[in-house]
Parts: structure tokens; C-alpha cells; sequence
């Protein structure tokens, strides 16, 4: 079994912030698979064939805290954490095997609860702005312009879960290598403001 973990904010308040679209791609995924979350005291999860996925319910910055209380219980083989990315352009998707948690507090929250930065990542640009603070940024909502092109976004992210499942993170990337120009052709001329690296702390939502 191997387990997703899309990051974000539970609550309405939250649903459409760009720190929330690993919440919108396992949204995406599973009503395309007709699942439904089941509710747990730390967590949100439903599971499809090989994938089970998870939804903290901790705030961003005690994302580990969900994974500690799944791992509890359950065996996974692999980790994918689909999480957002300020250091990307809009829509840019890149994959990455481990690495640090890059100033972002979730994946450094679950590298703490783990005790290792070795799981994988799906990442997610959700672009930048030298005009606003950081944690601002990130809890702002998605332009009207950005959020016609989801349905680009989910569909290019749901091939590489479902190959993820089949074939696991080696299959995903190979996949990814594959359908990446053509998705990037589909995604041009849509960019968020990509500058900046003004930040401040916001307590646990960022």
C-alpha cells in the first residue's frame, strides 16, 4: 500500500488557498474515482486499489502529526506528499525523490515526525509575489484566471497518480517525462507572479 498525502487547511476559510492545492488534487482524484474521505481525529482518508490517500487535519504546520497517527496503524510501502510550491510558476509540476523541506513548514513538520526528508514528492507551483508578505501569498485564494486552467492541472496530476498506483514512483516519473511537453504546451501563457522571497509566520496555517 502506498500513501498520498495532499497538504493543506481543513475548513471552507481555507478550501481555495494556494497553500491548499495538495487538498484540491486528492479532491479531484477521488470524485473521479467516486470516493468518499472518512473521518479521523487527526486525519481525513479514503483508499482506491494500491493508494491510500490522506488529508490532515492538523493545519499545515503539524502536517506529521496526521502521518505519525496513520502510520500507526497501517504499512506503507512509499510516501507521495503533493504539496504546493512557491518556487515554481503556476501549474509547473515538478517530481522529487527526497530533499529538505525548502522553507515550507508541512514538509517540515513531516521530516520531523518521520526523522528523515526521504519520501517523495509531487510539487506544484503555485507561483510567488514580490508585492505581498509570503505566508500572505500562500493564504491568499487563486485567481479567476489560474482556476480556469484546474482542469489541465487535475488531469495531468491524475495520469501520474494512476500510474503511480500501477507502477509506483518510478512508473510516475517515467510517465511524467512522457505527457510533460505536451502539458506544459496546454499550460502556456498562464503564470503567477514568480518573485519574491519575503516571509513571515503565520502561525499553524502556514
Amino acid at each position: 500500500m502506498k500513501l498520498v498525502v495532499g497538504l493543506g487547511n481543513p475548513g471552507l476559510r481555507y478550501k481555495n488557498n494556494r497553500h491548499n492545492i495538495g487538498f484540491l488534487v486528492l479532491d479531484n482524484f477521488s470524485k473521479l474515482k467516486k470516493l468518499k474521505f472518512s473521518n479521523k481525529k487527526l486525519y481525513r482518508a479514503t483508499q482506491v486499489e494500491s493508494l491510500e490517500l490522506l488529508k490532515p487535519k492538523t493545519y499545515m504546520n503539524r502536517s506529521g502529526d496526521a502521518l505519525t497517527s496513520i502510520m500507526t496503524n497501517h504499512q506503507f510501502d512509499d510516501i507521495l506528499v503533493v504539496v504546493d510550491d512557491v518556487n515554481l510558476p503556476f501549474g509547473k509540476i515538478r517530481l522529487r525523490e527526497k530533499g529538505s523541506a525548502g522553507g515550507h513548514n508541512g514538509l517540515k513538520s513531516i521530516i520531523q515526525s518521520l526523522g528523515t526528508d526521504d519520501f517523495k514528492r509531487l510539487r506544484i507551483g503555485v507561483g510567488n509575489s514580490v508585492e505581498r508578505d509570503l505566508a500572505d501569498y500562500v493564504l491568499s485564494n487563486f485567481e479567476k484566471k489560474e482556476k480556469k486552467k484546474f482542469d489541465t492541472i487535475f488531469s495531468f496530476v491524475n495520469e501520474l497518480l494512476n500510474e503511480y498506483n500501477d507502477f509506483g514512483f518510478e512508473g510516475m516519473s517515467k510517465k511524467f517525462n512522457f505527457l510533460n511537453k505536451s502539458y506544459s504546451d496546454k499550460m502556456s501563457g498562464s503564470r503567477g507572479d514568480q518573485n519574491g522571497t519575503k516571509k513571515s509566520p503565520k502561525e499553524e496555517i502556514c
